[in-house]
Order: C-alpha cells, then sequence, then structure tokens
C-alpha cells in the first residue's frame, strides 16, 4: 500500500508541476504577446503622474507669484508694473483688483474696463457698481432685468427712488413690487411704496 500511496503523491506532484509549467507557458504567451500595450500603458501611467506632479507645482509657483504681486499692489496701489504683471499672471484676480479699487476710489473708468470680465462675480459687481455711481435709471433697469444679478433687488430700489425723485411715482411703485419678498429689501420695498409714494 504505501508503494502505491508513494505513486499516486509522485503522480500528483508531477500534475502539480505539470499545471505549475502550463500556467507558467500561458503566461510567457500572455507577457510575449501583450508586452508593448503593457509597456506603453506603463509609461503612460507614468506620464500622466509625471504631468499632474509637474502641472501641480506650476499651479503652485502661479498662485504664489500673484499673492505676492497682490502683497506689493496692497503695499503700493500706484505699482503699474506689479499691476500689468498680476494681469498676465492671474487675470481673474487682477480683475478683482481693479473692482476692489475702483469701488474705494468711486471709480467709474476703472470699473467700465472690468466689464467684460472672465471672473463672473466680478463682471456683476461691477455692473452694478458702474451704474449706482452713474446714478443711471436705464443702466440700474438694465442691471436688474439681467438673470442672475446679485443686487437686484437694490437695484429696484435704487431704481424706485430715482424715478420718484423725478415725479414718476406710478413707475417707482411697480419697480417695487418687483422687490423679492423674500429679499432683505422687502421692508424697504413696502416702506417706501407706503410712505415714499403718495
Amino acid at each position: 500500500m504505501s508503494i502505491k500511496n508513494d505513486i499516486d503523491m509522485v503522480k500528483e506532484e508531477l500534475n502539480s508541476e505539470e499545471k505549475f509549467f502550463e500556467k507558467a507557458v500561458i503566461t510567457e504567451k500572455f507577457v510575449t504577446k501583450y508586452k508593448k500595450p503593457m509597456i506603453g500603458a506603463v509609461v503612460a501611467i507614468v506620464l500622466v503622474v509625471g504631468a499632474n506632479i509637474a502641472y501641480n507645482i506650476k499651479e503652485e509657483s502661479r498662485v504664489t507669484t500673484a499673492n505676492e504681486l497682490l502683497l506689493k499692489l496692497q503695499t503700493d496701489p500706484s505699482d503699474k508694473k506689479s499691476l500689468v504683471e498680476l494681469k498676465s499672471v492671474s487675470p481673474k484676480l487682477h480683475d478683482a483688483w481693479i473692482l476692489s479699487n475702483s469701488i474705494s476710489n468711486a471709480d467709474k473708468n476703472g470699473l467700465k474696463s472690468i466689464e467684460n470680465s472672465k471672473a463672473e462675480l466680478v463682471k456683476d459687481v461691477s455692473s452694478y457698481e458702474f451704474a449706482q455711481l452713474s446714478n443711471d435709471l436705464k443702466l440700474l433697469e438694465n442691471y436688474a432685468s439681467k438673470e442672475g444679478s446679485i443686487y437686484k433687488d437694490l437695484a429696484l430700489v435704487q431704481s424706485a427712488v430715482i424715478l420718484m425723485k423725478n415725479g414718476n411715482i406710478e413707475e417707482a411703485h411697480n419697480k417695487l413690487s418687483y422687490v423679492s419678498s423674500s429679499s432683505p429689501l422687502s421692508k424697504i420695498a413696502i416702506a417706501l411704496s407706503h410712505y415714499g409714494i403718495k
């Protein structure tokens, strides 16, 4: 019996070695057949990771440079060279700086210069501030009629005040009716309707 067991054991070992070699041959064929695509995939992964790292380093450098330029401008707002550099490094931050300065100095020309900013928030606020500084009814109405205007209700109230000053009470009342009931300005609109317009 022990010889039979030994023979069975040897057969099992030979079968397992045969299976191992069979799998090794299949793996070798697979690797040989798909060697180039596998190398290409590894190279592509390395390139993507490398490009991502390079992009992050470049972006970090750009942000650092933009921040340094902004600090220079805060120290010396008349530094034209830093302003030009900031525009080339970060156009949106440049526009935000122009907006901030223009509002502080009531500078309509500065506000006009960024009316087509790529930064939507800057574009919206500069449009409102320009209309408000101009005290122009048409500009305020145009601003208030734009979809998603941030200061829409404020522009409507200001339009109504201008209309009231010009004696157009009914039209002013109509403007105030467009102020949203959920707006913080709704109470002011109601007060103007009741007390400011007779």
